[in-house]
């Protein structure tokens, strides 16, 4: 059998609408197919205050799952040796060139040493630049301060608006040391918000006209972009966030005036995108089928069997079991699952999950796509529990 069973889901409705009827959630969209059996849900509305109710072309902030697209984009520029993947960044980024390195995580900022080589490509695809989220408590470590006081972002949920320009983001973070040697260590966020630099630089367009151009146009993703333009910001959801002290859900930001009404300063590789459940659908497609969508060859067959394998060793993840547990590594740009301690992580699948309740994976050797995209922030690394029973159903309805 190659479809999905319709018992199994009317429980996936039954149990999804008990998140919403709990008010966990005003809303959620969510996606499954199996080889050519698609299912989508359209459950709740657009803000507890909002009746108006949610549908498959609701516009959501996709957050970190932004970073795969980003991957596929810079290895677009591999494909055509714009970009070599063991050369160093240094031409086009000359910000991160000749880097230094901290001493350890909890020494003071002056407190370093040379760094061993420059940056690649390779280190920016496989989140092993040397600097990325610090996971402790704000202001553990000094070089905690900075990353908050110079925006770099990775230390908390992104609002666009704040942000610095493209080339002064690269002079802030060019003006820190590095955290770890590059090469030596799994560490995450920053390294997409590089590679959206990156591709920039070496394409001479701004890296939304290059997503634009080269994946969006070519698949038909007409409502993935950098921002929300007015004509379709009704179709923007609120999102939410748990107010610990409270114990209740508050407003993170308001369609009214959202932080993705206009163009942000600049366009961040590791989460600005906001996209429908049928745009990361055809997205997704493509991932599966190899790199091709109809007519359209986005991605070598090799390019993307090359992401989705293994890219990091052992001593790599170290400290990243919190992302990673002891089922899942990276490969370029993408987790990808290589143990199975649940009905839904099966060796071979891959994909990513984002801070505003956004989840998406594929699964080749199923050949199954499953998408959720909810209005919720993930409030630890822990998988929300409506993430944790959408994989569980999804899996549970293949036959």
């Amino acid at each position: 059998m190659t479809g999905l069973s319709k018992p199994r889901l009317e429980r996936m409705h039954q149990v999804l609408s008990g998140h919403i009827e709990r008010k966990q959630m005003p809303g959620l969209v969510a996606l499954v197919s199996h080889h050519d059996d698609v299912h989508i849900e359209t459950l709740g509305t657009l803000a507890f205050d909002n009746p108006a109710p949610m549908k498959r072309d609701t516009i959501f902030r996709i957050a970190s799952i932004t970073k795969l697209i980003t991957a596929v984009a810079a290895m677009i520029l591999v494909e055509e040796c714009k970009l070599r993947l063991d050369d160093p960044i240094d031409p086009w980024l000359p910000e991160l060139a000749n880097r230094r390195v901290l001493k350890s995580i909890s020494s003071e900022i002056d407190d370093t040493v040379p760094a061993s080589r420059s940056i690649t490509v390779r280190d920016l695809l496989t989140y092993r630049l040397g600097f990325g989220s610090v996971m402790a408590m704000p202001d553990t470590y000094s070089i905690q301060k900075f990353i908050r006081d110079y925006r770099l972002g990775g230390d908390g949920p992104p609002r666009p608006t704040q942000a610095p320009t493209m080339d002064e983001w690269l002079q802030r973070l060019g003006s820190l040391p590095l955290m770890k040697q590059p090469g030596e260590r799994w560490m995450y966020h920053t390294s997409a918000d590089v590679l959206g630099c990156l591709i920039a630089r070496v394409s001479g367009q701004s890296f939304g006209t290059f997503l634009r151009e080269r994946i969006f146009d070519p698949l038909g993703m007409k409502d993935t972009a950098f921002h929300v333009p007015p004509e379709k910001i009704t179709r923007l959801p609120g999102v939410y966030f748990l107010n610990h002290q409270t114990n209740k859900l508050g407003s993170f930001d308001d369609p009214a005036n959202s932080a993705w009404s206009a163009p942000p300063p600049s366009e961040a590789g590791g989460g600005g995108l906001v996209s429908t459940i049928d745009d990361y659908f055809v997205f997704s497609r493509m991932m599966l089928n190899k790199g091709r969508h109809g007519r359209e060859q986005i991605l070598s067959r090799a390019t993307v069997e090359l992401m989705t394998s293994d890219q990091l060793t052992p001593e790599q993840r170290t400290g990243a079991e919190i992302f990673f547990g002891n089922y899942s590594t990276w490969g370029l740009g993408i987790a990808v699952d290589i143990g199975r301690t649940e009905i839904y992580n099966t060796p071979g699948r891959y994909g990513w999950t984002g801070g505003f309740g956004t989840t998406a994976y594929i699964d080749p050797a199923e050949g199954m796509i499953g998408i959720l995209f909810t209005q919720r922030m993930m409030d630890s690394p822990e998988p929300p529990k409506v993430f944790t029973d959408f994989w569980t159903l999804a899996y549970g309805a293949m036959e």
